[in-house]
């Protein structure tokens, strides 16, 4: 990256985005039940804070069907919600 001098932020990290990660280990612990969850749902669970973008992570084991909407996920994690019946939505 062709950064400026000084305290100039490189192009490429300004528009960088800072995702607060969930693993599915936690959706397991925090939704035991599976079903649809939001990135608000998460808010509530304290999971993460509102007004940040959310990405689910793939550490840990999926049990339920989970269909996560308004995040984004890691392949690994991905697959594993798909593998237990879930899907992923980012709208």
């Amino acid at each position: 990256c062709a950064c400026l001098v000084g305290s100039e932020m490189c192009i490429r990290d300004r528009f960088k985005k800072e995702y607060q990660v969930v693993n599915v280990a936690a959706l397991a612990e925090l939704f035991p039940q599976g079903g649809e969850i939001t990135v608000a749902d998460l808010v509530a669970k304290g999971a993460v804070r509102n007004g940040f973008p959310v990405k689910v992570l793939g550490d840990g084991e999926v049990s339920a069907a989970y269909t996560l909407k308004g995040v984004k996920a890691s392949a690994s994690a991905k697959s594993k919600i798909e593998a237990a019946g879930g899907s992923i939505s980012e709208d």
